[in-house]
């Protein structure tokens, strides 16, 4: 199963196109996680290697670890450093009228015992957040964007896409209707690396995509 989700290999880097459903780390109500699997991506090295960043639950696509704790520190202060780029496919619930844009806008995480935790728009006590966006394709009254963050922030893509265009991620089960699997995809993954080749990966697009009818030439 693995070896066919590598996207991207070498002495101190993986990058795995993880599938959504399964979330990065463990938690009160995620009985499986990608630590269990962990021991499979070892692919010869004694020691499993080690998610340098996260993804959401339902997001798939590409997900860097490390295969040393040196080569952790180093992309874990790229990450800090916003010297990673990514690129996102998302399909909204609606079309936005702009074919392209930019969502300038601070998020603050909230919480209650009743709803438990969630991110949203804050100007005074929220955290900088930036997402470039572009209209990709437009199906059956749907749009395929590529989303361009600029930030990392929690839930980021998801909020911008809900508060910032008015149109929430499809199948978002939080800030969107959640019919349906959510349509967010991490497609491409950039990492410099002084004195090495670059890690670049591309993540194929997810059959969840194709079957809501768009295509890799669409992307």
């Amino acid at each position: 199963m693995w070896e066919d989700r590598v996207l991207f290999i070498d002495a101190e880097a993986l990058v795995i196109d993880k599938p959504a459903g399964l979330a990065v780390h463990p938690g009160p109500r995620t009985r499986e996680s990608l630590e269990h699997y962990l021991p499979a991506l070892r692919f010869g090295f004694q020691r499993p290697p080690a998610p340098v960043h996260r993804l959401d639950r339902d997001t798939s696509g590409c997900l860097l670890l490390s295969r040393n704790p040196k080569a952790h520190k180093r992309f874990a202060a790229s990450f800090e450093a916003g010297g990673v780029e990514k690129t996102y496919l998302a399909v909204l619930d609606g079309v936005p009228e702009a074919e392209e844009g930019e969502i300038d806008m601070p998020l603050a995480k909230i919480s209650s015992r009743e709803a438990g935790w969630r991110i949203v728009p804050d100007a005074h006590k929220g955290k900088p957040a930036v997402t470039r966006w572009r209209r990709l394709a437009v199906k059956d009254g749907r749009a395929l964007l590529l989303l361009m963050p600029q930030t990392g922030r929690t839930h980021q893509l998801r909020v911008h896409a809900a508060e910032g265009l008015g149109l929430p991620i499809a199948g978002d089960p939080v800030y969107g209707a959640g019919r349906g699997p959510m349509l967010l995809h991490a497609r491409t993954l950039s990492v410099e690396r002084p004195g090495k080749a670059p890690i670049e990966a591309l993540a194929p697009l997810p059959p969840t995509f194709t079957a809501a009818g768009f295509a890799d030439g669409d992307a």
